[in-house]
């Protein structure tokens, strides 16, 4: 087991709900559930991956983190280095929520709606830059975007065209130097590569695992390709309808995965030889329910094989079941 001082940060019961007004005059609120009581601790260094099907609640989670939406409830301990004590971000405002804007950055997933289109990359870059007052003089804010353009693979001579002169792979690599100018410990990638081709994924991934050596980075990686977040990950959490449901090192959870659903996610992974895939693999059937005042129960229950009667009327913990293995699971109580 890790100590507690080798996380970076500790995720506690966080919620993020979205409210929602019907009828006209007898008017009745609801609540959408998109984050409900997730709970996390991510490790100095680690790319925890984090995966579930579209909807899921993951890119709610990752804003949520970094305050651009507010949450409903918790916790979000940050630790800046093993001998200071953490601080609730959550409970920040004003200067003091300025100062860790700086070291926790976002990578957004559209590389074509995250630049401003109207701004050539120096002033897209440059606003970090400003807003922290890094560099004492235009020179010197110049001369580090033009540093961490050359680290994310672009030229400096880029800096003076605009978002619309560049392929899809190039923008994410601005987006990827916006975030990293300012120098952060711990970077939220929203399925950073979700959409690029699959060969200008590679680069891109290449990229964020030299970045993550050469300026001591910490991830938390969230995608819905597999094969990507086993390629990067130390760890993967597998969310479901706003729930964390499994928890575990990669290839721990690629070979042993215990809840039904991370099994049946596993088991749509497609493969060259369809002749060579396992007998009994687990099909996802069904649709996933709505995330609207969901029951007080499993969320996977209207979609679990395995299913029995304590599935439907309570809400399974997340428990470690194995060292370092933990699932959300009553066949395993």
């Amino acid at each position: 087991m890790m100590n507690k001082t080798d996380n970076l940060c500790e995720i506690v019961n966080v919620s993020k709900w979205f409210s929602k007004t019907s009828g006209v005059f007898n008017k009745k609120t609801s609540h959408l559930k998109a984050v409900d009581d997730c709970s996390l601790s991510i490790r100095r260094g680690e790319t925890l991956g984090l995966v579930g099907e579209s909807g899921c609640g993951k890119t709610t989670f990752g804003r949520t983190l970094v305050r651009i939406y507010n949450p409903t409830a918790g916790h979000f301990f940050y630790s800046s280095s093993k001998s200071a004590l953490p601080v609730d971000i959550f409970s920040l405002k004003g200067k003091e929520l300025k100062e860790y804007r700086k070291k926790i950055q976002m990578i957004y997933q559209d590389p074509y709606g995250s630049l401003n289109p109207r701004m050539n990359i120096e002033n897209i870059i440059m606003e970090g830059l400003k807003v922290h007052d890094i560099g004492e003089t235009k020179a010197a804010k110049r001369d580090i975007i033009a540093n961490v353009l050359k680290k994310v693979g672009l030229r400096p001579e880029y800096m003076r065209r605009y978002p619309h002169e560049f392929s899809g792979g190039q923008r994410q690599r601005i987006g990827i130097a916006r975030s990293l100018v300012v120098n952060p410990d711990f970077i939220i990638c929203d399925e950073p590569v979700s959409a690029l081709d699959v060969s200008v994924q590679a680069q891109v991934i290449n990229i964020l695992e030299d970045l993550k050596t050469d300026f001591n980075l910490t991830y938390l990686f969230i995608a819905h390709d597999l094969s990507v977040v086993k390629h990067i990950s130390d760890r993967i959490a597998v969310m479901y309808l706003g729930k964390i449901i499994e928890l575990t090192q990669t290839d721990e959870l690629f070979n042993n995965a215990l809840h039904p659903y991370s099994k049946g996610l596993l088991d749509s992974i497609p493969i060259p030889n369809p002749h060579k895939r396992k007998k009994g693999r687990q099909l996802l059937t069904g649709d996933v329910p709505s995330p609207i005042d969901p029951p007080p129960a499993c969320r996977f229950v209207s979609r679990c094989p395995q299913a029995f009667d304590k599935c439907h009327l309570e809400i399974p913990k997340l428990k470690e079941i194995n060292p370092g293995h933990e699932v959300a699971c009553f066949l395993y109580e």
